[in-house]
């Protein structure tokens, strides 16, 4: 569903990403792990159009989009969830979702996915009305995945869905992230929760000083004596 060959970019003098290539099967979950400072937002921006990559070649459907806008990939079919919700604090629950869904013009459709988010995440179908700026952490992160998913995705980008969330809400989120997959919704993760992420991806590349150091299925690299060592501290 994605591949990216060869792919560079940064900031200014400052380079964070060399040469990464990897790709994304259609109906899977992966996910890429890597310490802070490792160039995973970075990836994901330059992958979603928020940032033009300075080389390289990136294919969503087997069409080349590494210079196409963003609205124009969402156009596509694929949405991002950014690290930090981005919500809109003074809007209601119900509305920050309806905000995803501002290229569907078909009201019925509309209805249709909000009914779906709720019954991925009941504990908001009480909260619609709710501002979204008096919500707790977890919750505006299920917010943030339920607007991402108003956009009839084919492919999900999450920018680290976990982060600052208790480990019981971790699992709730990833419980429900499980579910859209099985729903028919690709999935491309980036996560430092490398626990949590290789339980639930099928496969994984780790990112490193802009590098993809080592690839394969997440049983896999959950076995590796690196990935033991450096992220699950055993």
């Amino acid at each position: 569903m994605l591949k990216v060959k060869g792919l560079s970019a940064g900031y200014g003098d400052a380079h964070v990403l060399e040469n990464v290539s990897f790709q994304v099967v259609q109906g899977e979950m992966t996910c890429i792990l890597g310490p802070n400072g490792a160039g995973k937002t970075t990836l994901l921006r330059s992958i979603s159009g928020l940032m033009p990559p300075r080389s390289g070649e990136i294919f969503f459907l087997g069409e080349a989009i590494q210079n196409k806008k963003p609205h124009q990939i969402v156009g596509l079919g694929m949405t991002m969830i950014p690290e930090g919700r981005r919500l809109w604090p003074p809007l209601s629950v119900q509305e920050n979702l309806e905000m995803g869904a501002y290229r569907i013009s078909k009201r019925t459709t509309v209805e249709e996915r909000l009914a779906w988010v709720f019954s991925l995440f009941p504990h908001l179908a009480g909260r619609r009305g709710q501002l979204c700026g008096t919500l707790s952490g977890g919750e505006q992160q299920m917010v943030s995945i339920g607007r991402g998913l108003m956009a009839l995705p084919k492919l999900l980008l999450m920018d680290e869905p976990s982060l600052g969330l208790a480990p019981l809400v971790v699992r709730e989120m990833f419980d429900a992230i499980k579910k859209i997959i099985v729903s028919g919704t690709t999935i491309l993760l980036v996560e430092q929760n490398t626990q949590v992420a290789l339980s639930a991806a099928h496969y994984g590349y780790v990112l490193e000083r802009g590098t993809i150091m080592f690839e394969g299925k997440a049983t896999f690299l959950r076995e590796t004596s690196h990935i033991k060592h450096a992220y699950l501290g055993l």
